[in-house]
């Protein structure tokens, strides 16, 4: 598996965002079209830019991984 900074390509706004869903239990994988996809078992995936031209994109894909944690079983909100 890649690590972070592999899968980030250089482009230092995605790298707390990566970061975040590995220590989370996410699995990261690039899509053909090059977007980061983000799955975790018995969950439905998410995708973002892999070239965040708003800032906002690592919040915006992070905010479904937390709300997807406070309703699984033993899920913490972060």
């Amino acid at each position: 598996m890649p690590n972070a900074h592999d899968l980030c390509r250089g482009h230092k706004r995605l790298l707390p965002l990566v970061k975040f869903a590995l220590r989370e239990g996410w699995e990261i994988s690039r899509t053909a079209g090059g977007h980061l996809k983000f799955t975790k078992s018995g969950l439905p995936s998410i995708y973002t830019s892999a070239t965040p031209s708003d800032h906002r994109a690592s919040r915006n894909a992070k905010v479904p991984m937390r709300r997807i944690g406070r309703y699984l079983p033993g899920g913490q909100d972060g």
